[in-house]
């Protein structure tokens, strides 16, 4: 089964929690044991599974991608001034795969599935949901 969520980013840059909209996909998938893709469409966002308890998790991620990579240095800015976006999506990348046991999502406690938004705010965010059924 595969499905798509949109998001809305409101910042340049942000981490917005998908993992419900991932979890709502797998119910509908009647899929109890597999492995589930999570996929952003678009070269300048991301997906990462990370804490959600504190938020400070989250600051760090953009602070440190902002030391690692500084905005307004690379010659893609020349273009249209995303370079780093660019760079910030390659570096952690456009997909996570899940597996899948007994109906629910294998994430620890403090794991969740975040869309990396590099180049907002946006509109809409098109993540695709790909649900594989194990044996």
């Amino acid at each position: 089964m595969r499905d798509v969520i949109t998001i809305r980013s409101t910042s340049r840059e942000q981490l917005l929690d998908i993992t419900t909209g991932v979890k709502d996909v797998v119910q509908r998938s009647g899929v109890r044991n597999g492995m589930v893709n999570v996929y952003t469409q678009g070269a300048t966002a991301a997906i990462m599974i990370q804490e959600n308890w504190d938020e400070s998790v989250q600051t760090d991620v953009i602070n440190l991608l902002h030391k690692l990579i500084p905005r307004g240095v690379w010659l893609h800015d020349r273009q249209d001034g995303n370079g780093d976006s660019h760079l910030k999506a390659g570096l952690v990348g456009p997909s996570e795969t899940i597996p899948l046991i007994e109906g629910r999502l294998g994430l620890s406690r403090w794991q969740n599935i975040f869309l990396c938004e590099f180049d907002g705010p946006r509109q809409e965010r098109r993540v695709v949901i790909t649900v594989l059924p194990g044996d």
